[in-house]
C-alpha cells in the first residue's frame, strides 16, 4: 500500500483506531464479470474515511491463514462495510471471496487502515483544493468512496474522475457513478476504454496516453490534490506524467495493488 504520510496528510482519527473485527456478510452480488460486491455488517467497526483500506484474514480448517488488503468502497460512520473484490485466478483470497463467500458467512477484518490516501470534506468556510481522481480497473474502489463522500457532504469542491477500464462491462459502480455526476454539478466523470468501447463512442479503444491525461484532468495550474489508484505500472506511468506536467510531487498521492 502507500508509504508514510507527508506532513500535510490528514491525521488518523483517534476514535477510528484500527483493530480486529468479526464481519458478517449481509449481501453478495456480481459487480463485473470478474468481480463481486460484498456488504458486511461489522458491529465493532468505528467508521472510516473515504479511501481507507482494511485487511481480510481467512483461516483454513488446517489452521493455515492468508491475509490480503482491500480498499473500502464505503465511508463515514456506521457498521456497514462495502468491498468490491476483483478475482485474480492465482490469488489465495480473492477467488474465495468472489466465488465461495455467502450471506451469513463471517470473516476477520483488521482496520480501518490508512491516513495518507484518504479524502474528507473541508470544514465549512475553509478554502478547498480541487481534487482529481484517476483510476485503473478496480483501483476505482477507494476513489468511488471519495466521490460519494463528496456528493453526500454537498461539498462544492471541484472533483474529476478519470477512469480507465477494459470494457464497459468492467466498470465498477457504473450506476452509482452516473447518479453522483447527475446530482453533483461539481463532479465530472471521464472514461477511457482499453479493449472495447460502447457503441457510438467517439474514439477507439486504447490505453491512457499523456495527451489523453492532459486533456481529461485538472491542469497543474489549478493545484489539485490528485489520487491515483490501480496496477503498479499504470500508477507509476500516470504519476510520472503528472509530475512532468507540472503537478507538485507532494500533491500526487498513489496507491498500487498486486496479487490477492
Amino acid at each position: 500500500m502507500s508509504g508514510p504520510a507527508p506532513a500535510d496528510a490528514p491525521p488518523a482519527k483517534a476514535h477510528r483506531r484500527a483493530g480486529w473485527h468479526t464481519a458478517t456478510v449481509t449481501d453478495s452480488r456480481p459487480e463485473t464479470p470478474t468481480a463481486r460486491r460484498i456488504a458486511f455488517e461489522v458491529p465493532t467497526w468505528p467508521g472510516n474515511d473515504a479511501g481507507s483500506h482494511l485487511d481480510v484474514r481467512l483461516t483454513a480448517p488446517d489452521g493455515y491463514q492468508a491475509t490480503r488488503s482491500y480498499s473500502i468502497a464505503s465511508s463515514g460512520e456506521g457498521t456497514r462495510v462495502l468491498l468490491a473484490v476483483d478475482e485474480l485466478p492465482d490469488g489465495e483470497v480473492s477467488p474465495f471471496l468472489v466465488h465461495d463467500l455467502r450471506e451469513g458467512d463471517q470473516v476477520e477484518m483488521h482496520g480501518p487502515l490508512g491516513a495518507y490516501f484518504v479524502w474528507t470534506p473541508p470544514p465549512a468556510g475553509e478554502p478547498s483544493r480541487p481534487v482529481q481522481l484517476i483510476a485503473g480497473g478496480s483501483g476505482v474502489v477507494p476513489l468511488f468512496a471519495m466521490a460519494r463522500a463528496h456528493a453526500e457532504a454537498h461539498d462544492a469542491t471541484e472533483f474529476r474522475l478519470l477512469y480507465s477500464a477494459r470494457t464497459p462491462q468492467d466498470v465498477f459502480f457504473r450506476a452509482e457513478l452516473e447518479q453522483l455526476t447527475a446530482a453533483a454539478p461539481a463532479l465530472w466523470l471521464d472514461f477511457v476504454y482499453t479493449r472495447q468501447v460502447p457503441e457510438g463512442w467517439p474514439t477507439g479503444p486504447g490505453r491512457i496516453t499523456r495527451e489523453v491525461l492532459d486533456a481529461a484532468t485538472l491542469p497543474a495550474a489549478s493545484d489539485p490534490l490528485v489520487f491515483v489508484c490501480g496496477p503498479t505500472p499504470f500508477v507509476e506511468t500516470v504519476a510520472g506524467w503528472l509530475v512532468d506536467s507540472g503537478h507538485r510531487p507532494g500533491s500526487v498521492r498513489t496507491e498500487r495493488f498486486g496479487g490477492s
